[in-house]
């Protein structure tokens, strides 16, 4: 008998359940707590953002911000080296003094060791000065950079309240490109982040479409979009606002570790006790620099009296009747193409460079002052030539800043083995700026430059499935966004993948695991390089028995240890969710009241055809064995990102 139905649909401006719409009318304090106990940290991020310029920074204590060892010149005309070497060297003479005062030394000090006593409060003890030794940090000050964003702002700061005002999200949060880009369109972070709201690609795809000729993270107005679903999202998962932001940089996995450990609103202890593998310095500082910055944000005056913001572009907007060459917009349109290229900052370089077309439904934006009819009309007007019913195909990739040679297989539907067979490539792990690589549409290379016998065995490759993840191949790293200088840290030391995924992937203490949706005892078994039956026998499962979603399953870690075991989960979960989110965009939600006889599964996939992977991570908290009548349930509203043909 087929499930009697009782649903409520939301379009894509309102996809919040009601709880979200309360808490955007709540008061500032209320949605954005600060204890007294963050106040040292607040401050100590204003007097960055307020105080000191890109040309100095200061030393001090990593977990207690309040301790500022003293300020560092750092013109812009020091080399790398040299900046490393100035703070080292100063680095090693404050560890020498907190070594003399973890010795227990309090009389007859020098006037540094008086003055580096000085900073802390009285009765501190000598093992507190021995931990602080090891914890000196250098942060550089970033006024310039935050006063450039506040004038910045100004070209969407209407747009972002009116879309976070839909959502239900808070208008504050708008402060946050401040502490992420500085609000600039450009920015491009060493872990592969894009766009004033710095989204990874796996986390821009869940919302926007990301790929090698349209990168919406770019384009302010469609990631401000996304980045308000996704704090709605976030929302919805850990129930307030210090956690939701925090989770933006750290992911929904770590966050909800963090509170099952201390509480749902132990704000204080999570910032300052947590030791997640990967909540770091700048995890841990997300929040309390998000305070800072909205605090300049509504006080600007104070900060940077006589700020002008820039006023924001009246533009015209019209989507695409058909594929269209550059040359031909751009004269029909009477600009250029970088002038185009400035105003739809989501078109990829790939569309530059003549080797794609603009694609078809693109919504193209031009300013309302340069055109001299409604762009809509423009566009119904273009020459024959200029427009093509389908898409150019893809022979070649110039390689791009901060491209990876994952990445780019990924992009083109292909793999790593096959572009090093094509390109005759020396090494997996080596690509660099500029260079052109061949793709599979255009054919293999001449004789003339064949690739090596060894490259042209690795094309063999090409239909082998793959038992570990693709190298990280980074082209060159690119530093300079204000979120690179808050965590101060290697790209490998920030965890990048599935921060929208709230599931728990870890290893418990006691070395068991939760079962996720699509896992098995083969993989397990997989990634712990041993067989299944020892799974079974350990875990008392007869064979045949599947395993169920939520059951928890105890491992043998004497082969692999459980470092390496999640790697290998995540990294398979990545695969799986980075391909379902290269055809489908979430673009709202629909809320369903479960009724008598209902069934999850059929619901998911039958009604609202979403994978149950994803239902459950909209709905983290579900027993999927034990859902009651009457109990509410959210499905993501999927559309499907149209391939270029």
């Amino acid at each position: 008998m087929k499930p009697k139905i009782v649903q409520k649909t939301r379009t894509c401006h309102l996809l919040l359940a009601p709880i979200l719409l309360m808490a955007a009318a709540a008061s500032a304090d209320g949605t954005f707590p600060q204890p007294p106990e963050l106040q040292p940290d607040v401050d100590f991020w204003v007097s960055i953002f307020t105080h000191y310029s890109t040309d100095e920074g200061v030393l001090h204590d990593n977990r207690n911000l309040a301790v500022v060892y003293e300020r560092l010149d750092m013109p812009a005309t020091l080399s790398r080296r040299e900046r490393q070497r100035r703070v080292e060297a100063r680095r090693k003479k404050l560890k020498a003094i907190l070594r003399v005062l973890a010795s227990g030394k309090r009389d007859k000090l020098s006037d540094d060791e008086a003055r580096v006593l000085s900073l802390w409060p009285e009765g501190v003890g000598n093992k507190t000065f021995a931990a602080a030794a090891k914890r000196i940090r250098y942060q550089q000050g970033l006024r310039d950079r935050f006063r450039d964003g506040l004038v910045r702002s100004g070209r969407w700061r209407s747009f972002i309240n009116e879309q976070f005002t839909a959502l239900g999200v808070p208008v504050e949060i708008a402060a946050l490109p401040h502490v992420e880009s500085s609000y600039n369109p450009e920015a491009r972070s060493h872990v592969g982040a894009s766009g004033i709201w710095q989204f990874t690609r796996s986390t821009g795809r869940r919302f926007m479409r990301v790929d090698h000729v349209v990168d919406e993270r770019n384009d302010p107005f469609a990631a401000t979009r996304a980045a308000g679903r996704l704090m709605a999202y976030n929302y919805s998962i850990t129930g307030n606002w210090p956690m939701a932001i925090t989770a933006y940089n750290h992911g929904l996995a770590g966050v909800r570790r963090a509170m099952k450990k201390y509480g749902d609103t132990a704000y204080v202890e999570i910032l300052r006790n947590y030791n997640g593998r990967t909540f770091g310095f700048a995890s841990r500082n997300f929040y309390v620099a998000f305070l800072a910055a909205k605090e300049i944000d509504q006080n600007v005056e104070k900060y940077f009296p006589g700020l002008v913001f820039e006023k924001p572009v009246d533009y015209s907007t019209a989507k695409l009747p058909a594929f269209a060459s550059v040359r031909g917009l751009t004269q029909a349109l009477g600009t250029t193409p970088d002038n185009l290229a400035k105003h739809n900052p989501a078109l990829q370089a790939t569309v530059w460079q003549r080797s794609k077309y603009l694609p078809k439904g693109y919504e193209l934006r031009m300013p309302v002052e340069e055109l001299r009819q409604s762009l809509a009309s423009a566009l119904a007007q273009l020459p024959p030539e200029s427009v093509f019913e389908k898409q150019l195909p893809d022979m070649f990739h110039r390689v791009a800043r901060g491209d990876t040679l994952s990445q780019i297989a990924e992009a083109y539907d292909t793999r790593v083995s096959t572009l090093v067979a094509l390109n005759g490539l020396n090494s997996r792990h080596r690509i660099r700026i500029g260079q052109n690589l061949r793709l599979p549409a255009a054919g293999p290379v001449p004789a003339a430059a064949a690739p090596s016998q060894a490259s042209v065995a690795a094309a063999a490759d090409v239909s082998k499935a793959a038992a570990e993840p693709e190298p990280i191949v980074v082209a060159e790293v690119m530093p300079g966004t204000m979120a690179d200088e808050l965590a101060a840290v290697s790209p490998e030391a920030i965890q990048t993948d599935l921060l929208s995924d709230p599931s728990d992937y870890s290893v418990a203490g006691d070395g068991s695991i939760e079962v996720q949706p699509l896992e098995t005892l083969g993989h397990f078994g997989d990634w712990l390089e041993i067989k299944t039956q020892r799974l079974r026998d350990i875990n008392s499962l007869s064979f045949g028995t599947p395993v169920e979603v939520g059951q928890r399953i105890k491992l043998d870690l004497d082969t692999v240890d459980a470092k390496t075991f999640e790697e290998r989960r995540i990294a398979y979960h990545r695969v799986q969710q980075d391909s379902f989110f290269r055809r489908h965009v979430i673009s709202g939600l629909t809320e369903y009241t479960i009724r008598e006889g209902d069934s999850i599964w059929i619901l998911a996939l039958r009604k609202y055809d979403v994978p149950v992977w994803l239902f459950r991570q909209y709905n983290p908290g579900l027993d999927l064995h034990k859902i009651r009548p009457g109990t509410t349930v959210q499905f993501p509203i999927l559309n499907k990102v149209e391939r270029d043909q």
